[in-house]
């Protein structure tokens, strides 16, 4: 089945076919027919499977080749990571028409982003909190929407936008079309179906079983050493077929730390933290996009929304908070029907946390296998070759000066050195002169001889 079978006009399947886009995914099977008819939809479907084009093909289509100006259009996001992507997918699908599209996010200035939406740009895609802010000050007009887009509905929700989700619906019209896509179905999606759609149709393309990671991620679990971490990370990184990396880490001085150390150890690694500014987040995401650089250290929450297709490893550098994390993380590989491998370290202490995810997904690994960098079962079950070492480069040796260079503390003459068969001199706190009647006891825990 083609896009153009899908009822797609020849402009888009063009715009994606010179992409190398041209087959689509189940959950685009089923979800662009009905939303060219106009129908409400709650697509779910598991991270990495297409829901982009899913709901962003009609849309665009709907609007027509030349359409008027101004919001139109509004597809609501949880991460500025996933704004800037979602936007790059909707521009890619509409290069051969009028159709312009607004990233609207924290983070930036807002002049650049009111410029656009003031040159009548159609379809806005951004985040609850940018979006709202520019309606309340009227910079934004949302009166006019026809296609309203909730997507990764869940992450939005855990993430705690809620109550901004539901301001932002009542700010559009009531007779607009709304579908809401989504990994999972938590009693607040279906909630907020039935207060703000009309008798959607749910699209359902996972697993009977919620509960199971995707068939295509070959997953690893080792219990290891906090020191021993990243020798484990820097054989892992010259695995054969390793490509783009993902690591998360619990904490953002954590991913800072690991990103730096990865460097040092001549690894092309970046970081994604809430702690980087705006613009240092995109140039991040920009050069592990581009290849420049081929490995993202990054928090969870920073990562929310991360789509690159080519991903072939996530490290859990630490044990996720819950199963929901761990299904999250290990969704950005495997992605677009690739395949991916996901490798999840143990802590000691993380024992009872991991215990629960293993018991909520079904994994069967209750207790895995205690892991150093030099077990052979490293080697052998991520095809590392022997003898690999977890460097590219040398480490740097400690700067010293050298012995002849050192000067004595203080700035107190020490006068001439006393020849070696002469007494060493009194301490600070007895008499100049010793008493030659003084009578010396030798001691058991004495060192002299």
């Amino acid at each position: 089945m083609t896009f153009k079978d899908l009822g797609i006009d020849q402009d888009i399947v063009d715009a994606l076919e010179a992409k190398g886009i041209t087959e689509p995914f189940p959950i685009q099977e089923q979800a662009i027919p009905l939303a060219l008819t106009g129908q409400d939809i709650i697509g779910q479907a598991k991270t990495g499977t297409g829901k982009t084009f899913g709901f962003g093909l009609p849309l665009i289509q709907s609007l027509g080749l030349e359409p008027a100006k101004g919001a139109q259009a509004l597809v609501v996001v949880p991460t500025r990571e996933l704004a800037i992507q979602v936007a790059e997918d909707l521009v890619l699908a509409t290069a051969n028409r009028k159709t312009t599209v607004a990233a609207i996010y924290g983070g930036k200035s807002y002049e650049g982003q009111v410029a656009e939406i003031e040159a009548g740009a159609q379809i806005i895609v951004g985040t609850p909190g940018r979006l709202i802010d520019l309606s309340k000050q009227n910079l934004l007009n949302l009166g006019n929407i026809r296609f309203m887009v909730l997507d990764e509905a869940d992450e939005m929700l855990d993430l705690g936008f809620l109550p901004d989700v539901e301001r932002l619906f009542a700010y559009t019209p009531e007779g607009r079309q709304t579908m809401l896509f989504s990994a999972t179905m938590p009693g607040t999606i279906v909630q907020l179906a039935r207060k703000y759609q009309n008798r959607p149709v749910h699209i359902r393309v996972n697993d009977p079983d919620e509960g199971h990671t995707k068939a295509d991620i070959k997953q690893f679990f080792y219990r290891a050493h906090a020191l021993d971490k990243d020798e484990c990370v820097g054989r892992i990184l010259q695995a054969e077929g390793r490509g783009k990396t993902v690591i998360f880490c619990r904490t953002k001085r954590q991913a800072g730390k690991v990103a730096d150390e990865l460097a040092e150890r001549g690894f092309k690694a970046t970081a994604l933290h809430g702690d980087m500014s705006q613009e240092a987040r995109e140039r991040s995401m920009i050069s592990f996009r581009t290849g420049k650089k081929d490995i993202l250290v990054a928090t969870e929450v920073a990562a929310r929304g991360i789509d690159v297709d080519d991903v072939t490893h996530v490290i859990n550098y630490t044990v996720p908070e819950d199963e929901k994390a761990y299904l999250h993380r290990t969704g950005r590989t495997g992605r677009a029907g690739r395949t991916g491998i996901a490798i999840t370290f143990v802590d000691w202490e993380d024992l009872n946390r991991w215990k629960h995810i293993n018991d909520a997904l079904e994994l069967g690994v209750p207790e895995p296998l205690e892991t150093y960098s030099s077990s052979e079962h490293l080697f052998t079950d991520l095809g590392i070759a022997k003898g690999t070492k977890g460097r590219l480069i040398p480490a740097k040796p400690e700067e010293r000066k050298p012995q002849g260079d050192r000067k004595p503390q203080g700035n107190r003459d020490r006068g001439p050195r006393r020849p070696q068969g002469d007494k060493p001199a009194a301490s600070a706190s007895a008499p100049r002169e010793a008493n030659p009647n003084r009578q010396r006891r030798r001691t058991r825990g004495s060192s002299q001889g």
